[in-house]
């Protein structure tokens, strides 16, 4: 152990990261060595079943260092999964938490251990720039702004989990079985204040971005399932308003009807408008309804988190 006798675990999940571990690791092994000698380390990958040579590279990086550590998953569980069960085997003092592909810059480590030295239990990074497109930066503005106005908690805008949480929060995070977790709702609800430092997030070193337009609609729904229940009262005010009105016109069209027997023709147009414009709100909020059934379904199954297929270099199972 080093002088002030504390571990410092970084976890880091990993898919296809073949370009991206190895200089991960020297570049972390790198920052203990010359700004933090004072601590202990540890790092843990939790590979979500790579396809490429990703899992051969961890074999010898833990054969040639016992502080690197390697989780193994059965299978691809998903990038809200894997990372909330590598966080749950992470043991330190402090937990860092941060992406293979160099976006979350392992720099900003010594500012979080410092930021945590204070006595802050939480410290985030937060990005105020960013290197994708217009477009996809347009969405998580709007996204974020969505859920500051339907949920209660205080959801943190701009931020993906990169960042250090001390042994006291993820002890919470360790006690809580929940299969779909959600940990950017977790910090907000039951997390310690926060400290977040700002910073520009770069393009990935190496490799290509595991997301798509689907799995960041899976994320997003996740996080307004697990935390919202505005949307459905939309649905049951907005089919109450869409029913008033649909009377209203069905009584206008009766009066006018009966005052104007004979020139009055009210036409099949409005006739179908409205049973399209009534079909497409049904269908919308019986696929939003349906997000919350798949949540509560995925949530009553109680499957684990991850299933591991592998450990290396962890003395004990957990």
């Amino acid at each position: 152990m080093k002088k002030n006798g504390k571990l410092l675990s970084v976890v880091i999940p990993t898919y296809n990261e073949q370009e991206n571990v190895v200089p991960m690791t020297e570049t972390i092994r790198s920052i203990f060595e010359n700004e933090l000698p004072e601590y202990d380390y540890e790092i843990i990958y939790i590979d979500n079943h790579s396809k490429d040579d990703t899992r051969k590279l961890l074999r010898k990086l833990c054969a040639e260092d016992r502080r690197v550590k390697a989780i193994f998953n059965a299978k691809n569980f998903g990038q809200l999964r894997s990372p909330v069960h590598g966080l749950k085997q992470a043991y330190g003092d402090a937990v860092l938490r941060l992406n293979a592909d160099f976006q979350d810059p392992p720099e900003l480590i010594p500012q979080f251990v410092r930021k945590w030295e204070e006595g802050n239990k939480i410290v985030i990074g937060v990005k105020n720039k960013t290197e994708e497109g217009f477009f996809i930066s347009f969405l998580r503005k709007q996204y974020y702004k969505l859920l500051r106005k339907i949920t209660d908690i205080g959801h943190i805008e701009n931020f993906t989990g990169f960042g250090l949480y001390d042994k006291a929060f993820v002890d919470v995070v360790r006690s809580i079985h929940d299969p779909l977790p959600y940990l950017r709702g977790m910090i907000a609800e039951l997390g310690y204040d926060y400290v977040s430092i700002p910073y520009d997030r770069p393009n990935r070193r190496a490799g290509k971005s595991k997301n798509n337009y689907y799995s960041l609609y899976d994320v997003a729904m996740t996080g307004i399932t697990a935390y919202s229940k505005v949307p459905l009262r939309i649905a049951t005010f907005g089919g109450m308003a869409v029913g008033a009105v649909s009377f209203l016109i069905a009584i206008i069209y009766l009066i006018l009807k009966l005052i104007h027997w004979d020139w009055f023709r009210a036409g099949i147009a409005p006739l179908v408008i409205g049973i399209f414009f009534i079909g497409g709100v049904q269908l919308f909020f019986i696929g939003l309804l349906g997000e919350y059934i798949l949540s509560i379904n995925q949530r009553v199954l109680d499957r684990p988190l991850v299933v591991e297929e592998e450990r290396l270099n962890f003395d004990e199972p957990k």
